[in-house]
């Protein structure tokens, strides 16, 4: 709101509301149902020399994803309509369930890429469908945040975002086949990456 220079900027409060209000929902359900999968949630201690190279660069175009759209209010660079706003962030409503449901389906969805003792192959739920039902629900979050928050320019940082992401998931992909057993026949049966039918 800070470089929005005004509490006039509705377009943040309305994201600040979304996000808040799914993130706490998530938070609550998993402290309830599963806080063993919520604790592995909270470590955000990557040991993947590849991983850390990818999260601290994801960290930086968040820094400018955020900061951007402030400006944009501020100086009227954009002119984004409402309905794609409202639209947007109905977009990251319907990202955030898609992971909510890949977090339910799979109590070894940690923040870090690592295995756990007896961690198993998920393949039922969206793992049936993609192999990566988390990524597929953040990249479109990624990407609306910026229509969301009012701002063309702000896709920029938040487009090569989910590139990051989708480079990510590649590298997941083959710690997995290295490390979890059953992962590599997994991905046998289960063709899909992110898309359904597409890739």
């Amino acid at each position: 709101m800070s470089t929005a220079g005004t509490f006039k900027y509705w377009q943040g409060w309305l994201f600040i509301t979304v996000m808040l209000s799914f993130s706490f929902f998530m938070i609550m359900y998993f402290l309830k149902k599963s806080p063993e999968f919520l604790e592995r949630r909270m470590n955000f201690k990557e040991k993947e020399v590849t991983q850390k190279t990818i999260i601290n660069i994801a960290a930086i175009l968040f820094f400018f994803g955020f900061l951007i759209p402030g400006f944009d209010y501020r100086f009227g660079w954009s002119n984004v309509p409402f309905w794609l706003v409202i639209g947007s962030n109905l977009t990251i409503i319907a990202g955030f369930y898609l992971a909510f449901l890949a977090f339910k389906e799979n109590p070894y969805a940690a923040r870090t890429v690592e295995i756990f003792k007896g961690q198993q192959v998920i393949e039922t739920g969206p793992y049936a469908i993609v192999r990566h039902p988390m990524y597929a629900g953040v990249i479109p979050m990624y990407f609306f945040m910026s229509l969301a928050l009012g701002s063309y320019w702000a896709l920029i940082p938040f487009g090569l975002t989910c590139i990051i992401v989708i480079v990510r998931a590649l590298d997941e992909e083959k710690f997995l086949k290295k490390n979890l057993p059953g992962y590599t026949e997994y991905c046998k049966k289960v063709r899909y990456h992110i898309i359904p039918f597409v890739w």
